[in-house]
């Protein structure tokens, strides 16, 4: 799903110049801005200065989970004015306290009322209902700028504030510790980004004052671009805590040191070459291998095996689907997987 090129992005503060004050019902002391960005922070005690003549958005901060901290630091460290967030826990107010320090904490509808532009970072499950719950509250005001930073929704979890708020769905494609370390990687990160026409230079402004890359994701796409990243991100998560789990019960030590090189040989291979890239026993058909694989998995937790069947089927079937497993060593293989059971 291209985006627009990060040239075209890089234009879009100025842009949002002129655009807020038309989008916007009332006077609206908001513009944003380019500016560089400031890296990574350990701890800030007050936000750098934005320069003379460009003011600053107030931004709210609703959950400060491992992304929302991180996202509220990276527009301060842009110049914008955290100016307040909310946290349940003690492990978001220990973040918060780290990345958005000297920022007040408060309920939700607290948040929401001091801000010009707020942040919802919460659990995708949730976001629909905070939306509408806000809204029989009468929190929202008419004309503000709220993004969400889900990947799976677009902008229907602002229906029921169609034509009063700004929706925004910004999300980065990036796995987050919620540590200062994040701010460093923003930089290489991709942000899908959905809004109404009018909106997305205004939405593509924020991604690259944080730091990031704007990608433009149709509302209908969102469900199967989320699921990509999930897939790649999520699962991969599993499958290298898999292998090195199976490296250790077999006494190989490090693993993470043995499985490093290959992984990350095998990760840009496959960036750069798709199903070309693929090597190993399915690939060359040796059903054999498989087969004592699988012998050696069974006495593993039983997670291991199924998902390392699983995953040997869809890698024969992309094999043959791209025309490198081909014949009877396609047919023994495919065989030998059918007629096992997780």
């Amino acid at each position: 799903m291209p985006g627009r090129p990060l040239g075209a992005a890089v234009e879009a503060p100025f842009v949002v110049q002129r655009l807020l004050p038309r989008l916007l019902p009332r006077p609206h002391p908001a513009i944003l801005t380019q500016t560089g960005f400031a890296g990574s922070v350990l701890r800030v005690s007050t936000p750098p200065q934005r320069p003379a003549g460009r003011p600053i958005l107030r931004v709210g901060v609703v959950g400060t989970g491992r992304v929302g901290a991180v996202l509220g630091a990276a527009l301060r460290s842009a110049g914008h004015e955290v100016v307040a967030a909310s946290a349940v826990s003690r492990d978001s107010r220990d973040r918060a306290e780290l990345l958005l320090p000297e920022v007040p904490i408060l309920p939700v509808p607290e948040v929401v009322e001091r801000a010009q532009l707020v942040l919802l970072a919460v659990p995708d499950d949730a976001l629909a209902d905070l939306v509408a719950g806000l809204h029989r509250t009468g929190a929202w005001r008419e004309g503000q700028l709220v993004a969400h930073t889900s990947g799976r929704h677009g902008l229907a979890p602002f229906a029921p504030v169609a034509g009063s708020v700004l929706g925004m769905a910004i999300h980065p494609a990036m796995t987050f510790t919620g540590t200062s370390l994040d701010l460093s990687r923003l930089p290489e990160a991709c942000f899908g980004v959905t809004t109404p026409e009018e909106m997305r230079p205004v939405a593509e402004a924020l991604v690259v004052e944080m730091g990031g890359e704007p990608v433009w994701v149709p509302e209908q796409a969102r469900g199967r671009y989320h699921a990509a990243l999930a897939h790649g991100s999520n699962h991969m998560v599993t499958l290298v805590a898999q292998a090195m789990e199976v490296l250790t019960t077999a006494g190989i030590e490090p693993a993470d040191r043995v499985l490093r090189p290959l992984l990350q040989a095998s990760l840009d291979n496959a960036l750069a070459g798709g199903d070309a890239a693929l090597t190993g026993p399915v690939a060359r058909g040796d059903a054999g291998t498989v087969t004592a694989h699988l012998s050696e998995l069974a006495d593993l937790p039983e997670d291991v095996r199924p998902a390392y069947l699983a995953q040997a089927r869809a890698t024969a079937r992309r094999a043959v689907r791209s025309g490198r497993l081909r014949g009877e060593a396609a047919e023994q293989i495919l065989h030998v997987l059918d007629e096992e059971q997780p």
